[in-house]
């Protein structure tokens, strides 16, 4: 009979997950402190500061990436880069990179793209197919609960609310997302995940192979270092 995983390698690996993500989330607020080291005045630095902390993250480690962004602590020489391309199946994707070296970043994007039968674009190539959009996401359980947040969330000015399977997306300008979130707050609700996204215009339906190959390709991507988030345009089963 087969042994599972130890208890200390599930630890480890949890550990090393964990690790992947504070790097992430350590260069988002680096980044966005080079627009100002105030969270109230720079709306970027408060959604990043936001999500670390509701990762657990100390707050000593959040005001030593913002030092770092502001210059405080010397300049960094973090690159943010926007790769394009294809997919399987043709779908459009978007591979946002936080980089020390982008030589090594956009060599590591174009070979997991052709790993998995995809190919790497120039810019402006599936761009226009996305847009900018603030979305914070909510647990709606019943219908009560979806018309709390449909009030609340258009009375903070947002553009369109999207109840489906338990959660109600709402869907904002990018400068909003921090009122939209405080308005859902005070309304009783606790935010999933709030932040700016590059939403589809249209999503392209993939299966089967295609699908487990895209699938396949963003977990890769997932992992490279440099990369620090991904869009596509897929609508995959089950998503």
């Amino acid at each position: 009979m087969g042994r599972g995983p130890s208890i200390e390698g599930r630890k480890n690996a949890e550990d090393a997950k964990r690790a992947k993500v504070f790097t992430k989330l350590i260069r988002e607020i680096t980044v966005a402190a080079r627009g100002g080291a105030d969270p109230a005045a720079n709306p970027r630095l408060r959604a990043a500061v936001d999500k670390a902390l509701s990762a657990n993250m100390s707050k000593d480690t959040v005001e030593r990436a913002v030092r770092r962004g502001s210059g405080a602590d010397g300049a960094d020489d973090l690159q943010e880069i926007r790769y394009e391309g294809y997919a399987p199946g043709g779908i459009a994707i978007l591979v946002d990179c936080m980089t020390d070296n982008a030589q090594r970043a956009v060599a590591d994007v174009r070979h997991a793209l052709s790993k998995h039968g995809g190919s790497l674009g120039t810019p402006g190539s599936v761009a226009f197919q996305f847009a900018r959009t603030g979305e914070v996401v909510v647990a709606t359980p019943d219908a009560a609960a979806e018309s709390r947040a449909f009030e609340a969330a258009l009375e903070a000015g947002a553009d369109d609310v999207q109840a489906e399977s338990g959660l109600t997306n709402v869907l904002c300008a990018g400068d909003q997302v921090a009122a939209v979130k405080a308005a859902l707050e005070k309304a009783g609700f606790a935010p999933e995940r709030a932040g700016v996204v590059m939403r589809a215009a249209n999503r392209v339906a993939i299966e089967g192979e295609a699908a487990e190959t895209l699938e396949s390709l963003l977990e890769w991507l997932d992992e490279l270092d440099d990369v620090q988030d991904v869009w596509h345009n897929a609508a995959l089963p089950g998503a």
